[in-house]
């Protein structure tokens, strides 16, 4: 059950995009039709908080209060030619459970330098002095997994490689949805890679 949910909580968050997610034949991928040759391997996230689909600690999450930390990202297997990243962590159970139009952005953060290897635990808010801009539904930054007693909500961290970067101006909480879609909208036909970690939490 709990594969098929992240499954499913993948294919959302592919689809809410428009970008399809990696797998065999797609671009960066590790399939492909015969006789190509080897492809790219794909680009890879993990943070040393938890594994993939596991629960995160409480630290980074509401749970200890509504300024946790950002938990520590790594990543790898960066295709060529990226100037930029964009990582986007979400919620997507109150459009499953249909409570919602739109799932919760819970942080957004673009034009990541492209040599970036990572972001480090305890990321500050507002725009950074690698050129990076980043919001949240409550703040200029990181807002934790928050979800009430009940079943687990599955936060789901996108990790966008781009060709390019984004010219989207910094926005304000209040803005979140218009920032979200404006950034997406600049990412088409950009995207040279992607990469997804999933967090269960609950209160």
């Amino acid at each position: 059950m709990k594969m098929k949910m992240l499954a499913l909580v993948t294919m959302i968050a592919a689809a809410g995009l428009g970008i399809e997610a990696q797998g065999p034949g797609a671009p960066g991928g590790q399939g492909g039709a015969r006789g190509r040759g080897p492809q790219t391997p794909p680009l890879l996230m993990t943070s040393p908080a938890w594994e993939d689909g596991g629960v995160i600690p409480d630290k980074y999450t509401q749970a200890a209060g509504q300024t946790s930390p950002s938990p520590e990202l790594k990543w790898s297997q960066v295709p060529m030619g990226t100037q930029s990243f964009v990582l986007l962590m979400h919620d997507p159970e109150p459009v499953l459970n249909k409570g919602s139009k739109m799932d919760i952005t819970h942080w957004l953060i673009w034009n990541i330098p492209g040599t970036s290897t990572g972001l480090p635990e305890n990321v500050a808010q507002g725009d950074l002095p690698d050129g990076s801009r980043q919001l949240s539904l409550r703040s200029n930054g990181y807002m934790g997994p928050g979800a009430p007693a009940g079943p687990y909500h599955h936060y789901t961290f996108e990790l966008y490689a781009l060709d390019t970067k984004l010219e989207v101006p910094a926005g304000t909480p209040q803005q979140t949805a218009d920032t979200r879609n404006a950034v997406v909208n600049a990412m088409d036909g950009h995207v040279l890679g992607k990469a997804v970690l999933v967090a269960r939490f609950h209160r």
